[in-house]
C-alpha cells in the first residue's frame, strides 16, 4: 500500500511538472521542426525576439542542410539584433555570410553585420578596438557595394567613428596639458598631427603646441628661456600662417608680443594679418639669425 500510494505521488508530481511546462517550453525541446519553424516566425512578428532568437538557434539543429536553413540562420541572427544583442547578431551574420554567399538574404545581413559592428563601439574614453574593427569592416563594405542603398549610412557611420578616435587622440594630449606638463603636452600634441594631419580638432590642437611652448618657456630657468620662446615664436607663425583667421588669433598675438619683449625686443613686432607665408618664414630665420648672434657675443663675453 505504502509503495502504491509513492509510485501515485511520483507519477502526479511528473504530470503536474508537465502541465506546468509552457507551450514555449515544450516547442523549444521539441524535434518538430514545421511546428517550432512556424512558431519562431509566430514570436518574431509578435516582437518577442528573446523567444524567437532561441527558437530559431535550436531550430539551425533540424534544418541543417535543408533548404531552410539558410532562412533560419537569417532571422537567427535578425532575431538578435532586434533584441539588440549586437554581439551574438554580429556572429551569427558573418557566419551566415560565410556559409550562404548566394542567399537572397545576404545583402541584407552584409549590412547589418556593419550596423552591429558600428553599435558594439564604445565612447572614446574607453577601448578603440571595437572602433577599429568597424572602421575596416565598413570601409571594405562601401569598396564592395558602390551602389548599395545603405551607402550615405555607411559614410555618416565611418566619419563619426574616425572623429571618436581624432578626440581620443586630442583628449589624450590635452590631459599633460591640464597637468601642466607643458613640455609633454608639445610633444604629444605634435604626435597627434605627425599620425593623422586631417585630425578634425587640428586647430585646437595647434592652439596648445603654441600655448604649449609658451608656458614651457616662460615657466624655465633663465638660461634656458630664450631658446624656448624661440621655439612658441616658431610655433605661433605655423598658427598664423595657416589659420589667420582663427577664434585663437587675438589671444596668440598677445602671448605673441610678451614673447617677444621676454626676448628683450623693445620694438615687438606688429603682426600683420596679411603677412604671407614667406614673409613668415622669413621671419623665423631672422629671429634665429639674431638669437645665435646674441649667443656668440655673450660668449665671447664670458
Amino acid at each position: 500500500m505504502m509503495k502504491f500510494k509513492v509510485l501515485f505521488a511520483v507519477a502526479a508530481a511528473a504530470v503536474l511538472a508537465c502541465s506546468c511546462k509552457s507551450q514555449y517550453e515544450l516547442l523549444l525541446n521539441s524535434n518538430d521542426a514545421d511546428a517550432k519553424y512556424e512558431a519562431a516566425f509566430a514570436y518574431f512578428n509578435e516582437g518577442k525576439y528573446s523567444k524567437a532568437a532561441s527558437l530559431f538557434e535550436s531550430l539551425s539543429m533540424l534544418t541543417n542542410g535543408t533548404e531552410r536553413d539558410d532562412t533560419v540562420r537569417y532571422y537567427w541572427g535578425l532575431s538578435n539584433y532586434k533584441y539588440k544583442d549586437y554581439y551574438t547578431a554580429e556572429t551569427n551574420f558573418d557566419q551566415f555570410i560565410q556559409s550562404y554567399p548566394r542567399s537572397p538574404f545576404i545583402s541584407d545581413a552584409t549590412y547589418l553585420r556593419i550596423d552591429c559592428l558600428y553599435r558594439s563601439t564604445l565612447r572614446y574614453e574607453l577601448d578603440q578596438t571595437p572602433t577599429y574593427k568597424a572602421i575596416n569592416a565598413i570601409s571594405q563594405y562601401i569598396l564592395e557595394h558602390e551602389d548599395s542603398k545603405h551607402m550615405a549610412v555607411c559614410r555618416d557611420m565611418l566619419l563619426e567613428l574616425n572623429e571618436r578616435l581624432d578626440r581620443k587622440a586630442y583628449e589624450g594630449a590635452k590631459l599633460y596639458y591640464k597637468m601642466e606638463d607643458y613640455l609633454a603636452a608639445r610633444v604629444a600634441f605634435k604626435n597627434v598631427i605627425k599620425d593623422d594631419s586631417e585630425n578634425v580638432y587640428r586647430e585646437d590642437i595647434l592652439y596648445y603646441i603654441a600655448m604649449s611652448s609658451y608656458k614651457y618657456a616662460h615657466l624655465s630657468v633663465p638660461e634656458k628661456q630664450k631658446e624656448r620662446y624661440l621655439a612658441f615664436v616658431d610655433d605661433y607663425y605655423n598658427f598664423i600662417g595657416e589659420l589667420p583667421e582663427s577664434k585663437y588669433r587675438k589671444e596668440l598675438d598677445s602671448v605673441y608680443q610678451k614673447a617677444q619683449r621676454a626676448l628683450g625686443r623693445k620694438g615687438a613686432l606688429e603682426v600683420d594679418d596679411e603677412m604671407s607665408e614667406k614673409d613668415f618664414a622669413k621671419e623665423r630665420r631672422k629671429l634665429l639669425k639674431e638669437a645665435k648672434n646674441q649667443e656668440t657675443e655673450e660668449k665671447t663675453e664670458k
